[in-house]
């Protein structure tokens, strides 16, 4: 979960374990999962926005839990 201040970050906390993320000048300094996801027409969720964040560990142990791997990619830059 996020908190901004005159539209600056000050503050990223895990939605799962509530770990406060490390964060320097408004950018988050390790690692971070955000998800912001609008469900559509015929979900249970219709027009619902869910927004959350995970830190690395409670990301890790999420998807070390599903049936299907995560597909991975590395990337040569970073924009």
């Amino acid at each position: 979960m996020r908190k901004y201040e005159n539209n600056q970050l000050v503050q990223v906390v895990c939605n799962n374990c509530e770990k406060r993320l490390q964060l320097k000048d408004g950018y988050i300094k390790e690692g971070c999962f955000s998800a912001d996801y609008l469900f559509g027409y015929f979900s249970g969720k219709d027009t619902l926005r869910h927004r959350f964040d995970l830190c690395e560990d409670c990301y890790d142990k999420i998807v070390a839990g599903f049936r299907i791997p995560v597909e991975e990619s590395t990337e040569k830059e970073l924009l």
